[in-house]
């Protein structure tokens, strides 16, 4: 096998709006690390982890898929499962690069927190949510200035995914409003799969409480640099145990693609995307670091739930894609620094995780 020349990893995980019906489904049950730490997040939420689980494995899930109590849940548990399948392949990430929620999934994976600790964070949020108005999130083929006539009446910029890709959040009925005005005005533009105003001051009754609840954990500073889309800079170790920081981000707009430029300014990466549905990397794709072939973009799943055979094939290509990168003669160092089971690595500082990528060839 021909080794392409080393570049670093970087793993990318999305936020609320990527989940999907079966989402990775095909890989539980068939994927020994996957299924583990699948299993070890929704253990944590008892009966509601196991309704989850329930929901996630159906066609037709009795509670769908953008529900709150559904899209955190099991968002946060396919993230984190993938992410530790591809660390489990010996992959060494050099840093990680989350989405919303996708921010909160590197975070446990950096060290940041527990992942008890997340998960009861998570599930207080989602509770604490119910609270708040309902509402939702639009994205629009356009640049926030030519949307800034748009916004008011609780509508905000939510995020900036590319440089014509704006998410507008707010309250349910101007949303509805901002929705009709979009039409009229022949804009491209589609609701997301959310029931709540993510990243707008509708959420703002979460922040004093959530800081209060983090207040009691022990957040520690990131072992592998972590990018925080909401600084576009690599989170720093006061950031990082600050309780104000992570409480404000319902409310705080992710600036993802600010934060992608930043990254891929620091050198050139292979991207890969450890979640559902392909949207972070349909928008790397767009970056002219990757046009201009010095970085790449993997995507590990489909872009939407094509059946059991299509996830695994998916991951199997992923796979050989990442063992071109980091070359397979020295098995003895993967070995090392995999755990027997074959799932998450060992050596977990930051000397552990060098972005070079000794993955073996799969075998099935």
């Amino acid at each position: 096998m021909t080794l392409l020349h080393r570049r670093s990893v970087v793993l990318m995980f999305p936020g609320t709006g990527a989940q999907h019906t079966r989402m990775a489904a095909g890989l539980y049950g068939h994927e020994p690390v996957f299924t583990d730490a699948v299993d070890e997040v929704l253990a944590l939420l008892g009966a509601e982890g196991a309704a989850a689980r329930s929901d996630w494995l159906a066609d037709e899930p009795a509670e769908p898929m953008d529900a709150d109590t559904r899209s955190a849940p099991l968002l946060f548990a396919v993230n984190y499962a993938m992410g530790r399948l591809v660390e489990s392949w010996g992959v060494r990430p050099a840093a990680y690069l989350g989405h919303s929620m996708g921010e909160f999934t590197a975070a446990v994976l950096a060290g940041v927190f527990g992942l008890d600790d997340a998960v009861r964070l998570l599930w207080e949020r989602v509770r604490m949510q119910r609270t708040t108005p309902p509402g939702g999130m639009i994205a629009v083929a356009a640049t926030p200035r030519e949307l800034s006539g748009y916004l008011g009446d609780g509508v905000v910029v939510g995020a900036v995914n590319a440089p014509r890709h704006t998410v507008l959040s707010g309250p349910e009925a101007p949303l509805r409003a901002l929705a009709a005005r979009l039409t009229a005005d022949g804009r491209t533009f589609r609701r997301l799969a959310a029931r709540s105003p993510y990243h707008s001051p509708a959420l703002a009754p979460l922040v004093a409480p959530t800081a209060s609840l983090i207040g009691g954990l022990r957040p520690a500073p990131p072992r592998i640099p972590l990018y925080s889309a909401y600084t576009t800079r690599p989170l720093g170790p006061d950031e990082a145990v600050d309780p104000g920081f992570w409480a404000a981000q319902p409310t705080t707009p992710v600036m993802f693609w600010p934060t992608l430029e930043r990254l891929l300014a620091d050198g050139d990466r292979v991207l890969v995307e450890a979640g559902p549905a392909q949207s972070l990397a349909v928008l790397a794709r767009g970056h002219e670091s990757v046009r201009s072939g010095r970085s790449e973009v993997i995507a590990t799943l489909p872009p939407r739930a094509l059946g059991p055979e299509e996830d695994r094939r998916s991951v199997r290509v992923a796979r050989e894609r990442l063992a071109a990168y980091g070359g397979t003669s020295d098995t003895r160092a993967t070995a090392a620094t995999t755990d027997d089971g074959g799932g998450a690595p060992r050596g977990e500082g930051a000397a552990g995780h060098s972005g070079r990528l000794p993955v073996d060839l799969p075998t099935w």
